[in-house]
């Protein structure tokens, strides 16, 4: 049945600009059992926080012409990853499309924008973040003058402030940011991630309930640090 003129002139999509956040794996083997094995852990101990979440695979610290790329992207899908993408050399359009994913080239991951003469003001919510609400600063510190709910979640490219409890899940420097830190007035997170890097509630017990901050060290990994009179 042949459409009307007015349905065919309707738009049936939009594109817009891409605001997907993309959870790094970045592979350290290539052997897929050793990796599948690790990654079925991590999901298990956060899996609000990564199973469903959109992944790229970086394959740089690998030799990608000996990783079977397709029996990788299947296995990830069985223990609920999801790969989307990947990056690498070694790694052309037609492997990747035959696993499934997408190409990231060079270009694309490091998009153009005109320099800017100051950075952006922070996002600032006046009210506390309710549990099962998700906040995105993009590209700028997000500050919340009240609580975060447990089950709520807080995402920035830059800092995060909590001027109260933080009971949810707050990711900062979601782009890949290292020097982006988190601070609260009381700790009570599920989840904290600085730039990819995460720990669960029963890492830093001994810190709940106290002011903190979260920070990337070189050596130590992810560090949380209690701060003032605690």
């Amino acid at each position: 049945m042949a459409s009307t003129p007015s349905a065919a002139a309707a738009s049936a999509f939009e594109l817009k600009g891409r605001m997907a956040t993309l959870t790094v794996v970045r592979l350290l083997s290539s052997d897929v059992e050793t990796v599948i094995a690790q990654l079925t852990a991590k999901l298990a101990e956060a899996p609000r926080l990564l199973r469903g979440a959109p992944m790229l695979l970086d394959l740089e610290a690998v030799d990608a012409r000996v990783l079977d790329l397709a029996d990788l992207a299947e296995r990830m899908r069985e223990v609920g990853a999801v790969p989307v993408a990947v990056r690498g050399q070694g790694v052309d359009e037609r492997r990747a499309q035959r696993a499934g994913l997408g190409l990231l080239t060079a270009d694309e991951e490091t998009p153009r924008h005109d320099p800017l003469p100051k950075p952006p003001p922070p996002r600032v919510l006046d009210s506390p973040v309710r549990s099962g609400q998700q906040i995105y600063a993009r590209g700028r510190d997000l500050i919340v003058l009240g609580a975060v709910g447990p089950g709520a979640e807080v995402l920035a490219d830059g800092d995060i402030h909590v001027y109260g409890a933080l009971r949810g899940r707050a990711l900062a420097g979601v782009q890949g940011e290292g020097r982006a830190r988190i601070f609260c007035v009381e700790l009570e997170a599920e989840l904290v991630s600085v730039a990819g890097h995460y720990q669960v509630s029963d890492r830093f017990a001994e810190l709940l309930g106290r002011p903190a901050q979260v920070r990337l060290d070189d050596e130590a990994g992810l560090h949380i640090e209690a701060f003032g009179n605690s």
